[in-house]
């Protein structure tokens, strides 16, 4: 039998995600006993271009009109498509403006020559096209993605916590930077599965990976405010990778 063809993309964005899976290192000549990796820029000289793919994974946002069509393209292709990263799952840090009006920012920063650029206001990859499943993260977390390539073998969907940070801070006996320190952070909201990284080192979570499946928003606002942060310094931490108004 066939190994499954697969795809692994870039749109704009930073390719961290993409580098997370070459970092698999010696998983990789595993990986590629299961599938077959036909179209991967990053890693190959001689992508196949035109091949119908079982599976597209896509990392970074669509940022310009190429991108939204090469993304209309990679979905034409595929029979599954999954949202590789933070800025494909939710715009990312690049949709942190997209309530601003662009024309003007272009002007801003390029002058006259803001004109000629293909450029909009950042979108999530489901804003465009379907996408079948999500690996969030900033980057993806390299077992992540092997157990979605695994999954996806099996014909299961890719499954992954649906608790928030602060439950792997509890996993690790890591004390609450927000109530021992008062400082800003985001993991009451956020989704787990970086094993609480940054907490664990005393950094405040910055809400890296996206909210978490029903986040009790309300509850973390109320917290927040008892610490004495207003809610507009709160809300610009929480839009910084998942602005207001994107879901997947």
């Amino acid at each position: 039998m066939s190994k499954p063809k697969v795809g692994i993309f870039g749109l704009t964005g930073c390719a961290g995600d993409q580098l997370a899976i070459l970092n698999c290192e010696d998983r990789l000549l595993d990986l590629v006993a299961l599938i077959d990796i036909c179209d991967f820029s990053m890693a190959s000289s001689h992508p196949q271009r035109d091949c119908a793919l079982d599976i597209a994974m896509v990392e970074g946002a669509v940022l310009t009109m190429r991108d939204a069509r090469q993304l209309r393209a990679i979905r034409q292709r595929s029979a599954t498509l999954v949202a590789l990263g933070t800025c494909a799952v939710w715009g990312g840090v690049a949709a942190m403006d997209r309530g601003l009006d662009r024309a003007k920012l272009l002007e801003e920063v390029y002058g006259e020559r803001g004109k000629e650029y293909d450029s909009c206001a950042a979108q999530a990859l489901h804003e465009i096209v379907k996408v079948d499943h999500n690996i969030t993260g900033c980057p993806i977390e390299k077992e992540h993605f092997l157990s979605a390539v695994a999954a996806l073998l099996n014909g299961d969907p890719p499954l992954y916590p649906e608790y928030p940070v602060c439950t792997e801070c509890r996993m690790r006996e890591n004390n609450c930077l927000l109530i021992e320190r008062g400082e800003v952070c985001c993991g009451p909201i956020t989704a787990a599965g970086c094993d609480a990284r940054c907490p664990q080192l005393r950094i405040p979570c910055v809400g890296c990976r996206g909210p978490v499946t029903d986040a009790n928003t309300a509850s973390a606002l109320a917290m927040f405010e008892e610490k004495g942060f207003d809610r507009q310094r709160i809300a610009a931490r929480l839009r910084t990778f998942a602005p207001v108004g994107v879901g997947p």
